[in-house]
C-alpha cells in the first residue's frame, strides 16, 4: 500500500510501495505543491521507475521556478535506488 501526506508546510511524506499503479494518485496530490519541498523517505518500502518519474516531473517543475527538491530519511535499498540511476546527482539528499 502506498501513502503520501503532507506533514508540515515544507515536507511531504511517502510510504508504502510507490509504483506504476501508484503515479496517477501521486501526480494528483503533487499538482498543486508550488513551494520548495522535502520528501521524508523513511517509511517507503519500495520506488519503481514510474515513481521515481513523478520525483522528477515535480523536481523539473518546481525547480524552473527557483524552487528546491530534497530528499530525507533513505533506507539503505532507497538510497541505493538513487545512487544507481544517477539522480543522487540531482536530489539534495539530507544526511543525518
Amino acid at each position: 500500500m502506498f501513502e503520501i501526506s503532507r506533514i508540515s508546510d515544507d515536507t511531504i511524506a511517502l510510504s508504502g510501495r510507490f509504483d506504476a499503479s501508484q503515479v496517477k494518485k501521486a501526480t494528483e496530490f503533487l499538482a498543486p505543491v508550488d513551494c520548495s519541498i522535502t520528501f521524508d523517505l523513511a517509511d517507503l518500502d519500495y520506488i519503481s521507475s514510474a515513481g521515481l518519474g513523478v520525483l522528477v516531473a515535480t523536481y523539473k517543475r518546481l525547480d524552473q521556478s527557483g524552487k528546491t527538491v530534497k530528499l530525507k530519511n533513505l533506507s539503505g535499498h532507497i538510497q541505493t535506488v538513487f545512487k544507481f540511476s544517477g539522480l543522487d546527482r540531482i536530489f539534495q539528499i539530507i544526511r543525518d
